[in-house]
Parts: structure tokens; C-alpha cells; sequence
């Protein structure tokens, strides 16, 4: 096999890469789970949020100056590097798992939202449709992927800025509202902590997943023209645009209207457009949500597909998953992944009203897993650099040993959460599942090895 035929072209441009992270953390989390964490913890979400985002500061930091010190690799391949084949298997497989569901789940939602327009479609035919025209997306070069993600992340930030500045016009009377008293909304109604400390932690769940997506900058990277320039900036901005994207929306919500009244069906951003009474309101933001969860689908086929290729790289997926076509994309992942967008739709086919909640409990699982293994390959592999990067952890080690300890924790309270016991079971069977096979896949590669003929390995 030509070398040539077995490596991703580098089609990524910085702004690309730049949007692709933007894109991770903007979408249903902010869009549709806000109302869930408002639920969970009222106004003082905002202390979640942001206590989130220096954790997925830290990951992200770590996966940067992992990406600088060791070029070309990418989150699965720091993993292999950093413990070896059982846990890189665990972990690769695990993440490739995770974008599976979250592809199906934003597909599937893709579909609900055409049904707002189409209301006489079958949800697993708009479905259906979404998933060709992503998967046809991604069958392209890779730049026609970025530059896809490009456009829909900036429909996205664009909605958020418009949002916010709509808001601020409603709380401080420039636009005619209903609004009483925003002051009252946040100190009424049970206060700021309405839930105390307890509701605040209890979010944590909802809005760690709502950042989960953030580290496809990892996977990106060995795409991307000149990295070593570009991923700093892209990281350095992360707690900025959390506090921008998340926290200031959240406190516009609040602000405009009682935190107990935000609503567990609609988008708490239809729900103050709505308040506005601007004509095509509503349809406005279906297209805002229609296009976040097209933007989540998008990365997720090209996640899976990139995390399949390089695992048959580090030797833990078949090696004809390393294939690339003439375009310098992985095909063959991404056919995989298309087989799996067609059981989902299947399921939808099944059980159209029950389907997307019984995926969604999952994704949050195998997101702190991850970021967990990525904080602890930067942990083992910082003696090992030939050289410093020019960006680094600051505070190291204690911040990783801070991010690692705090994501524990977390991804304890996920579990013993009684409304995850689905979730939980199932996401246990999976790494159980995956534990035995990396025991079963190694032991084999052992004894295949062992069974060939001695070779001289020529180091190139």
C-alpha cells in the first residue's frame, strides 16, 4: 500500500478549525438544554456553566499542548502513546461510540424540527433525508467540511449575538416587554441558589455534556494547516466564549423571565423571541435549531470516521479502516457511519416518541470518560516531550490533578443519578463490552505476532 493512500490531507484552514471548536461547545446544550439546567439549578446555573468552562479550559489546554509536543497526533493516538493498546482501545472505540449516538440523536432531532414546516412527515423520513445530505457533506475533502461546520457554526453565533442584544434591549426598556422587573426575576422566586448548592452541582451533568464536542479540536489536528500556530489561539478564547455564549444568554433568560417559568418543551430562546412578538419569531429560531443540530451531525460523522481511521493506525481497529480514497478521506468510516445513521433512523421508524430520549442519556457518560483519559495521558506524557511546546498547563501539574479529580466526581454523580439508571446501565454494559474485547483483541494480536516470521523493522 502507497503511503500517499493511507494519510488525511491537511485541508483545514485556521478559521475552520476556529469554528469547528465554536461549533462543539454551540448547540442543543445551549439551545434546548438550557431549560434543563434552569430546571435543575435556577440562576444559578451560570456558576455551572462557568465552573465548566475553566474544566473544559483545562482538557482542552492539556489536548493542546499534547497536540504541540507530539505533531500529527491526535486524542486517540496521545492515548495509545500514553497507556498502551488496552486503554487506547477502550477509549477510541469508546468515543467513536459516543458520536454514533450523538450523530443518530441530532438527526433524529433534525427530523422533529423539519416537522415544525412538514408536520405530515414521518420523523424517520426527514430523518433519512438530513442524513444523506450530511453524509454527502462529508464524502467531499475535508475543507468542504469546514467549510460547511464554518457556515453553520456562524448561523449559530450569529442567532446567540442577536439574541443577547435583543435581551439587553428588553431588560433595559429599549424594546416594549412585559417585563416587570428583571431584578425581581433574579432575586424572586426562591432567590439566585433557589435549589441551594446541591441544584447547582446537580447541573453539572447536563452542562458538561452541553460542552462535550469541544476536544474535536483533538481529532481535527492532524487535518489542520499549521497547527502549532493555530491551536493556541483556539484554546486560549475557550473560557471567553463560555462566558459570552453561555453565561450571558443564561442571565438574559433569567432577567426576562422567571426562572420557574421557562418551559420543559419549548427552547427557552423560542419562549423570549416569542415575548418579543416579532413576526416569523418562531420560525426564525427552528431554523437557528435546525442548523445547530445539522452542525452537531456534521462533526459527528466526521468524528467517528476520522477516530475509526486512526485506530486502525495505532492498531486497536482492522487495519483497512486506514484506507483513505483519492480525496484523502477515510471511506469506508464514514460508510460505517452511515450504516449506523440508518439503524437510527430505524429505531425512529419503531419508536418515534420514545427513541431520542433513551439515546440521549448516554453521550454524557463516555464525554467524561475522555476528557478524564485526556487530562491523564497529559499527566504521564509531559516527562516524555523532547521539547517544551511553546504552550503549556499552567500550574501543572496541579490543575490536571484539579480537572481529573473534579470530572470524577462528576462522572460519579452520573451514575448514582436516579434519573440516569438507564443511561447508566447501558453505558456500563458498553465499557464492560469493551474491556473484555481489548483483553480478547490483544491476546490475539499476541499470538498472531508470535506466529509470524521474524522481521527487521527499518525505522524510516
Amino acid at each position: 500500500m502507497e503511503t500517499n493512500q493511507q494519510e488525511l490531507k491537511k485541508g483545514l484552514l485556521p478559521r475552520h478549525v476556529q469554528f469547528i471548536a465554536l461549533a462543539g461547545m454551540i448547540g442543543t446544550g445551549i439551545f434546548k438544554g438550557s431549560s434543563d439546567t434552569l430546571t435543575i439549578a435556577g440562576p444559578s446555573v451560570v456558576f455551572t456553566y462557568l465552573i465548566g468552562g475553566l474544566l473544559l479550559f483545562i482538557v482542552m489546554a492539556a489536548l493542546g499542548e499534547m497536540a504541540l509536543a507530539f505533531p500529527n497526533f491526535n486524542v486517540q493516538h496521545l492515548v495509545n502513546k500514553a497507556f498502551g493498546f488496552r486503554v487506547s482501545f477502550i477509549v477510541g472505540w469508546l468515543y467513536w461510540v459516543n458520536w454514533i449516538i450523538v450523530t443518530v440523536v441530532e438527526l433524529l432531532a433534525a427530523g422533529s424540527f423539519l416537522q415544525f414546516w412538514f408536520p405530515q412527515a414521518p420523523l424517520w423520513l426527514l430523518s433519512l433525508i438530513c442524513g444523506a445530505v450530511i453524509i454527502g457533506i462529508n464524502l467531499f475533502q475535508v475543507k468542504y467540511y469546514g467549510e460547511m461546520e464554518f457556515w453553520f457554526a456562524g448561523i449559530k453565533i450569529l442567532a446567540l449575538v442577536a439574541f443577547i442584544i435583543l435581551g439587553v434591549f428588553l431588560i433595559v426598556g429599549i424594546l416594549p416587554s412585559s417585563i416587570q422587573s428583571p431584578v425581581s426575576n433574579y432575586t424572586g422566586h426562591g432567590g439566585f441558589f433557589p435549589h441551594g448548592i446541591g441544584g447547582m452541582f446537580s447541573a453539572f451533568l447536563v452542562v458538561m455534556f452541553s460542552y462535550g464536542g469541544a476536544e474535536l479540536i483533538g481529532v481535527a489536528v492532524t487535518e489542520t494547516k499549521d497547527a502549532e500556530r493555530v491551536l493556541p489561539k483556539i484554546i486560549k478564547g475557550a473560557v471567553w466564549r463560555v462566558v459570552i455564549f453561555y453565561i450571558l444568554p443564561i442571565l438574559i433568560i433569567c432577567g426576562i423571565m422567571p426562572w420557574n417559568m421557562v418551559s420543559g418543551v419549548d427552547s427557552p430562546f423560542v419562549q423570549v423571541f416569542s415575548t418579543t412578538g416579532l413576526p416569523g419569531a418562531a420560525h426564525i429560531m427552528n431554523f437557528v435549531l435546525l442548523t445547530a443540530v445539522l452542525s452537531a451531525a456534521n462533526s459527528g460523522i466526521y468524528a467517528t470516521s476520522r477516530t475509526l481511521f486512526s485506530m486502525a493506525q495505532s492498531g486497536v481497529a482492522p487495519k483497512g479502516l486506514a484506507k483513505v480514497s483519492g480525496k484523502g478521506i477515510p471511506l469506508i468510516g464514514i460508510m460505517i457511519t452511515s450504516s449506523c445513521i440508518l439503524i437510527g433512523v430505524f429505531l425512529a421508524y419503531m419508536t418515534p416518541n420514545q427513541v431520542i430520549n433513551y439515546l440521549m442519556t448516554i453521550p454524557g457518560f463516555t464525554v467524561m470518560l475522555v476528557w478524564i483519559s485526556i487530562c491523564a495521558a497529559q499527566l504521564k506524557l509531559r516527562p516524555y516531550y523532547k521539547e517544551k511546546p511553546a504552550f503549556q498547563v499552567k500550574g501543572f501539574p496541579y490543575t490536571t490533578i484539579l480537572a481529573i479529580v473534579s470530572l470524577s466526581m462528576i462522572f460519579i454523580g452520573f451514575l448514582l443519578s436516579p434519573s440516569n439508571l438507564i443511561g447508566s446501565a447501558v453505558s456500563l454494559v458498553i465499557v464492560g463490552a469493551l474491556i473484555i474485547l481489548s483483553f480478547v483483541v490483544r491476546t490475539n494480536k499476541e499470538k498472531t505476532s508470535a506466529a509470524e516470521p521474524l522481521k527487521v523493522k527499518v525505522r524510516a
